[in-house]
């Protein structure tokens, strides 16, 4: 299993990065916001996702260890292939699209290319109790205020072996403006 590629961006085409390491070009499938983050010559770190079928082996790829456990946990789903997946998570962040599935929001599910309706609820419906509490943030004007695009300490205890679900648990009621050491640290005394 491929759990990870480090090396330079080599070539963008499609959906997919070609990144080189040590001379090998892996093709690497990955979501709209990666795709766009990386540039030609960048050197680029992306835990990856290796899917075989029959047919083909696909590497599928994420900036950060959170979206690729989302990702993980997307395709157990009936009706939800890795490319379906992907499309989710090309919906916006990780925690954006981990946030809609707590709060049971299939329309912004359904809002991916090739997710219709019933795989939306379903996705809901199958996950909603694994992701984790949704997080409510302060409204500013009614209009809910942008949720941050990486939360560290939810990554850490993540490689530290917490699943999704538990580190946004263990996580909650934390203050969030503690550095990521701190926050790591107290997520750990609570359990």
């Amino acid at each position: 299993m491929i759990a990870h590629v480090e090396g330079t961006v080599a070539e963008k085409f499609g959906n997919a990065l070609i990144v080189d390491v040590g001379g090998v070009g892996y093709e690497v499938t990955v979501t709209l916001a990666d795709f766009d983050a990386f540039t030609l010559n960048q050197r680029a770190k992306l835990y990856t996702y290796h899917h075989i079928r029959e047919q083909a082996e696909e590497l599928f790829g994420f900036s950060s260890l959170t979206a690729k456990k989302l990702f993980e946990m997307l395709i157990t789903v009936q009706g939800v292939g890795p490319k379906a997946a992907l499309a989710i998570l090309s919906l916006g962040e990780a925690e954006h699209v981990r946030n809609a599935i707590a709060n049971a929001d299939s329309s912004y599910i359904s809002g991916a290319s090739g997710v219709g309706k019933k795989t939306a609820e379903r996705v809901v419906v199958d996950l909603s109790d694994k992701v984790g509490m949704p997080i409510v943030y302060a409204k500013r004007g009614g209009v809910q205020t942008e949720l941050p695009t990486s939360d560290e300490a939810l990554e850490a205890l993540i490689a530290l072996g917490y699943t999704l679900s538990d580190a946004t648990r263990a996580l909650e009621g934390i203050d969030t403006t503690l550095p990521t050491s701190e926050r790591v640290r107290e997520a750990l005394k609570g359990h």
